[in-house]
């Protein structure tokens, strides 16, 4: 077999992580480790100029590792910058300490991964792995399915979304755990699957759990899984999800209703990546990435006493929060002509379209049940609709239910404008031409207005289109 080139570029002798990730690497007998210490204060830049032009060239190494000290990630950052331009595949950083800032500032930069102490085989080893293996991966059918189940699903265009979707990819290319936070319906789930089927571990399982739904008894079992025998009715062995997620992602919703005990436990496979069904008295091993999600806020939840404080730092090595649907009301719009045409196509309805007063309604409502709520009301609407044209009584929306006014009247004036442009590029399919001689507007004054609002017209050709496909 092949063997493989590993660079190691130690900027951080005195911690000893060199050293250890080195002893870790060499267990391996096709990998081969070349290793340097350096003093980032004194020849820094000398070593990276040799290195970039001898060292790494000459071997050209499938991993770099780079072991850093956080005091001087700055500078690390700049080294980081130059080791980008070498032919690895993949750049590794290992730092002493990190917080999620200087997490997302590494990834940002291209990092691949990055590792905080302590450091174990069974921890490293996987990810170089999945690193090797990822170079193998770009021809072949998996980016299609990225492209389906990764950031495809996550719809919308309003700055507080963006910022939080932005984050995905990175998220995706390490191999931390992650705590999401946000509503009820606001797409934790989604998110999740999507920093999965982005990440090294796309061919294997994700396994999406929700905590609250496990009867209290029945969680450990449900996990762990069970030996033979092990209690009443046991008659068989039973192998639980974290067996069934290993090499892929374990999504455990509403983190915070698991019960405390269980939290030990699964704290424990957390820090040893071990385990033990229940009645059996071998340990298992498992390597599993965890993403955790609730609707509530963690802290909080530390403090009520649901959530165990060691846990919620074991996970929450990068946070991701999803706004709720009311601070991006700019994307309600476009959420709901996406859900019109999906329904439309799955009932074997015609095209539909909203009415301008439908349109103010969805714009004024508070959505407590977020984007899941959005999606149901839609689907209701479009499963009854009689007539082309769905109008606001046609939407169901609950009666008395809290709305959202508009604080002045040139809020309420401007949202009226956007949902007319936008129900006018629908009814023409993106034709900003037709659309603007329907409002009797000429065409420069009617392009002004969908740069005003930011419009993208060509979303109403691509819903058009998919329209005419599914017919």
């Amino acid at each position: 077999m092949e063997e493989i080139n590993i660079s190691l570029l130690d900027f951080h002798p005195s911690s000893g992580l060199g050293s250890a990730l080195r002893e870790i690497l060499a267990s391996v007998p096709r990998w081969a480790v070349q290793s340097q210490q350096v003093s980032l204060a004194d020849e820094g830049p000398a070593v990276i100029n040799r290195y970039l032009t001898g060292s790494i060239k000459n071997c050209n190494p499938g991993v770099m590792f780079l072991v850093l000290p956080r005091n001087l990630l700055k500078q690390g950052q700049r080294i980081i910058q130059r080791l980008q331009k070498a032919p690895a595949a993949a750049l590794i950083v290992v730092l002493d300490a990190g917080e999620p800032d200087d997490i997302f500032e590494l990834l940002a930069l291209g990092v691949a991964d990055f590792i905080t102490p302590p450091l174990t085989a069974l921890d490293i080893l996987p990810r170089v792995r999945r690193l090797l293996e990822q170079t193998c991966e770009r021809q072949t059918p998996l980016r299609e399915l990225k492209g389906q189940l990764g950031l495809g699903q996550l719809i919308g265009e309003s700055e507080a979304f963006r910022a939080a979707v932005k984050k995905i990819p990175r998220i995706a290319r390490c191999d931390a755990s992650v705590m999401i936070s946000g509503e009820t319906g606001t797409g934790k789930e989604l998110c999740a699957r999507a920093i999965h089927y982005l990440s090294p571990r796309a061919r294997r399982a994700f396994i999406p759990v929700n905590c609250g739904a496990i009867p209290t008894e029945l969680v450990e079992n449900e996990l762990f899984g069970h030996a033979c025998g092990a209690f009443t009715n046991a008659a068989s062995a039973q192998s639980g999800l974290i067996a069934e997620a290993d090499g892929g992602a374990l999504f455990l919703d509403e983190i915070d209703c698991l019960p405390l005990l269980a939290q030990v436990k699964f704290l424990r496979f957390l820090q040893e990546k071990e385990y033990r069904p229940l009645g059996s008295a071998k340990t298992r091993r498992a390597d599993v990435r965890v993403i955790a999600a609730a609707n509530v806020d963690f802290d909080e939840a530390v403090r009520a006493g649901r959530l165990r404080q060691d846990l919620y730092y074991r996970l929450n090595v990068i946070p991701l929060r999803l706004p709720p649907l009311r601070e991006r009301r700019d994307d309600i719009p476009l959420l709901a002509r996406h859900f019109l045409a999906r329904y439309a196509a799955d009932f074997n309805q015609p095209a539909l379209s909203l009415s301008a007063d439908a349109m103010e309604l969805l714009l004024r409502y508070e959505w407590p049940g977020n984007v899941r709520e959005l999606e149901h009301l839609i689907a209701r609407a479009v499963a009854l609709a009689e007539r082309d044209v769905i109008e606001g009584h046609d939407l169901g929306l609950p009666h008395g239910a809290s709305a959202a006014l508009p604080s002045s009247f040139r809020e309420a004036k401007a949202g009226f404008e956007r949902a007319y442009i936008e129900d006018l590029l629908l009814a023409h399919h993106g034709n900003i031409t037709k659309a603007a001689q329907a409002a009797h507007k000429n065409r420069r004054a009617f392009w002004e207005l969908i740069r005003k609002y930011h419009i993208n017209a060509n979303s109403f050709k691509a819903d058009s289109e998919s329209r005419s496909a599914a017919k």
